[in-house]
């Protein structure tokens, strides 16, 4: 997967003191990249942009 040019950004919500955050790249055409904070160099996982507004939506009611 090509990262190059993903512009990464955390949850407003994040504190910004180190706690545990999520980085996410939705810039990337037909995907979206999301990583540990803590571990910018670790593993990715990547959605389909659909995928990634379904989980948000029902993220979003709870």
């Amino acid at each position: 997967m090509d990262l190059i040019g993903a512009r990464w950004r955390k949850s407003i919500r994040s504190n910004g003191q180190g706690g545990n955050c999520v980085e996410v790249a939705d810039n990337l055409p037909g995907v979206v990249a999301v990583r540990d904070s803590k571990d910018p160099s670790g593993p990715v996982l990547a959605f389909d942009p659909a995928a990634w507004r379904t989980f948000v939506s029902g993220v979003a009611r709870r």
